[in-house]
């Protein structure tokens, strides 16, 4: 057991729902096509792979897909979806969690290696994604840039969404890396549930050299699945590290 939060199984049934924008054709399209491509003839590994939300669909793209998910209540949602033949998922968490064979991608999406609460832990992620690939292969990263350039001096809080229907923002532990997102979710009735989860939050350049620990190379950097250009003014990357042949 690693320091990641468990997802209960209301949070499960629910997240789906929840995320209704992120599993929207116009973010998923990009999406897959990045981690189709990378995959080639090969198979993928999904770290965190929860409710399917990519896997699923990149599974019925045509690549063989295996996932890693550490709440059985998020893995009993995916297996709605698709059958244990056709998807595989191991019940454990991504940083010592090992599934049979090699893989030409390995991937961890949607700010997810931020539920690694240590950076000893966050290491053993990449270590564990250099273990699956084979020589060639790659691991693939979606992560927000943190935003503490929004912070003045004295100030904690971040807002990140503002709407109708969710009130989200980030406190800061700035000494640990430690962030907390708290949401306000309005429901049906009109009442609000409040939430919150921990992340530890890391650079660019604190993760280049956690996966040079591990034995792998940077390969390129992008600001979104549409492959912008990465700049200082990004809010989030996806960077691709590939294992030497």
């Amino acid at each position: 057991m690693t320091s990641s939060e468990l997802w209960t199984r209301a949070t499960a049934d629910r997240y789906d729902a929840e995320e209704t924008d992120a599993s929207s054709a116009a973010v998923l399209g990009p999406t897959l096509a990045f981690l189709a491509d990378l995959a080639g003839d090969g198979r993928a590994l999904e770290f965190a792979i929860g409710t399917g939300r990519v896997g699923v669909p990149l599974r019925e793209r045509g690549v063989p897909v295996v996932g890693i998910e550490l709440s059985k209540h998020m893995a009993a949602v995916l297996r709605r979806k698709i059958d244990e033949d056709t998807l595989p998922v191991v019940i454990g968490d991504m940083a010592t969690t090992a599934v049979p064979g090699e893989f030409t991608l390995v991937y961890l999406v949607y700010n997810t290696i931020t539920n690694l609460l240590t950076q000893d832990e966050q290491v053993e992620c990449f270590r564990n994604a250099a273990r699956h690939l084979e020589p060639g292969g790659r691991f693939v990263i979606e992560l927000g840039v943190p935003p503490l350039r929004f912070l003045p001096p004295g100030q904690v809080a971040v807002p990140f969404d503002v709407s109708e229907q969710h009130l989200g923002f980030d406190t800061f532990d700035l000494v640990e890396q430690i962030l907390v997102s708290h949401h306000f979710t309005r429901g049906g009735d009109g009442r609000y549930r409040r939430g919150n989860s921990r992340h530890r939050y890391a650079w660019p350049a604190e993760l280049d050299l956690m996966a040079r620990i591990a034995g792998l190379e940077l390969e390129r950097r992008v600001a979104d699945w549409d492959e912008a250009p990465f700049t200082q003014d990004s809010a989030k990357h996806i960077s691709v590290w590939r294992k030497p042949t």
